[in-house]
This record gives C-alpha cells, sequence and structure tokens, in this order.
C-alpha cells in the first residue's frame, strides 16, 4: 500500500488522540498558572507559579505524597505475590478448575465504589462486620479497621480487587510454558523451588512487567476507595495525591491550586512510566 495513502488513513486517529491529550492538558497548565476559585469567580489574573508553591507547601502534600508511594508500592507487592502463588497453585488440573478461575477473577469487575462498601459495612465495621464476629467469637475486642489502621485498610481493598488481574495475567502466561521443560527438569530430580527459579520465574518475567506497568499507573489515580471509607481521615492519614487535588478543587473550590496540583500527579505519573518502561523494554530484549 501507498505509505502517504497510509499516513492519510491514520491522520484522523492521530489527531483525535492529539486533541483528547493536549487541549485538557493545556487548560490544566492554563488554570494552574491563574488565581481562579470558584467562590470569588470574579479575582481572577495572572499569579505564575504561586498555585505550585501553594500546593507544594500544603502541610498535607508530604504525608499525602508519602502515603500514595506507600500505597502503590504496598499493593503491587502484595498482588504480585498472592497472583503468582494462587496462579501456579490453579495452573495444575484439578476437578471444578473453570470454575475455580472465575471465582478467582471476579473480584476484578466489581466497580471500586461498590468494592469499597462491602469493606466498610460487611468486613470492617466494628459492630457488625464479619472481622467483628470472628474477633467476638475468639473473645477479642474487635478492631476499628477504617480508624486505627485506615491506610492499611485501603492497602487490603485495592490488593482484594486488582490481584484477579495479576492472577488472569499469570494464568494466561503459563498456559505457554513448555511442559517438556517442566518434565524433563522433574526427570532430572528438579524440586518444585528449582523448576519456579529457573524455569518458571523467567518465563513470566515479562508478565510481571507488564503487570507492574499497568497497576502502577492506575494505582496512582486511586479515589473511590479513599472517598467511600475514610474520606482521607483521621487526619490525613489515608489522604493521598489524588485525593488532595479533589479537597481543593470540590471542597476548597480552588480550580488553581487543583490544576497545579494536577500537574504534580502527571510529571509523578510520567516519572514512573518512564522508569518501568525502560524496565519493561530491558527485560523484552532479554
Amino acid at each position: 500500500m501507498n505509505p502517504t495513502l497510509v499516513r492519510w488513513l491514520q491522520a484522523p486517529s492521530v489527531v483525535l488522540l492529539l486533541i483528547w491529550m493536549i487541549v485538557p492538558l493545556s487548560m490544566t497548565l492554563y488554570f494552574s498558572t491563574i488565581r481562579y476559585n470558584l467562590l470569588y469567580p470574579e479575582r481572577t489574573g495572572f499569579i505564575g507559579l504561586d498555585n505550585y508553591r501553594f500546593f507544594a507547601t500544603d502541610p498535607a502534600f508530604g504525608p499525602a505524597l508519602i502515603n500514595t508511594l506507600v500505597l502503590v508500592g504496598s499493593v503491587l507487592a502484595i498482588t504480585i505475590v498472592l497472583g503468582l502463588a494462587v496462579s501456579i497453585l490453579i495452573d495444575r488440573p484439578f476437578r471444578g478448575r473453570g470454575i475455580a478461575r472465575v471465582m478467582l477473577i471476579s473480584p476484578f469487575f466489581i466497580m471500586p465504589t461498590v468494592s469499597a462498601l462491602v469493606w466498610k459495612n460487611m468486613l470492617m465495621d466494628p459492630n457488625n462486620g464479619l472481622f467483628a464476629a470472628f474477633s467476638n467469637a475468639l473473645g477479642l475486642e474487635p478492631v476499628e479497621w477504617l480508624a486505627q489502621y485506615p491506610l492499611f485498610s485501603i492497602i487490603l481493598m485495592v490488593s482484594w480487587q486488582w490481584t484477579p488481574f495479576a492472577i488472569l495475567i499469570f494464568m494466561t502466561s503459563l498456559q505457554s510454558q513448555d511442559q517438556e521443560q517442566k518434565e524433563a527438569a522433574t526427570l532430572d530430580g528438579a524440586g518444585f523451588w528449582s523448576q519456579f527459579w529457573n524455569l518458571t520465574l523467567p518465563h513470566l518475567a515479562r508478565p510481571i512487567s507488564i503487570v507492574l506497568l499497568i497497576q502502577m499507573i492506575f494505582h496512582l489515580s486511586i479515589f473511590a476507595e479513599i472517598f467511600v471509607t475514610t474520606s482521607g481521615g483521621p487526619g490525613v492519614s489515608s489522604t493521598n495525591l489524588t485525593y488532595l487535588i479533589y479537597i481543593q478543587s470540590q471542597q476548597a473550590f480552588d480550580v488553581g491550586v487543583a490544576s497545579a496540583g494536577g500537574v504534580f500527579a502527571i510529571i509523578l505519573a510520567n516519572i514512573v512510566a518512564l522508569f518501568l518502561i525502560r524496565a519493561v523494554g530491558k527485560t523484552l530484549t532479554v
């Protein structure tokens, strides 16, 4: 096919993608340099980097940044380890394996808001929750999870919902593993751990990199679980950057400061994405 014709056929999608990306980004950059509070729309004007300075010196900014990194790192570690373990367990044939696979990946298709409500009201409620019932049965004092361990509770919720995604990717990848290699290793006397470290883990190197990349990008913008359960509290103990931006935009009605926070979040996401893309690229060339 004529290369010029190919470019003309690709042009509409490329232009649409550029508009989709550049217009919102340009508006965010513009609003981040002006004074624009919805409560005082008449008090607008160019203020340069003052919104960035205000957002970066907010007492909640430091804790929110740390919470974001802890939340993302913890969820990634839990989902990768659990995803690998469960995928290897269900890779072997057993009766009812198809049903087990469907049930294991089903939490991923639950909306985050619904998932958060289930955890908040049915599991972690200190009076009527399932965890409280177990504590009472053991003669222990029920734990107020969302008040005493808010960030840990959010980590549990997000990990529960995203572990099925890792299971799905790893489970699919294990289907393409060379079974003859495993059989030969078994005949040579290689045990489970030897096969795991020398055959299974290298085979899953690329899927693990992909899971890390996708989950990292999504987890940097976790919001629904925090909004529904803890509202960023107590204090700012479970506030992340996304929720801090929400506070500035929807509670303080300060579009300028919220836009500056959005730019901070974009920069952080791009740094993380660039790092992971390079890591994935090195893995793919191995």
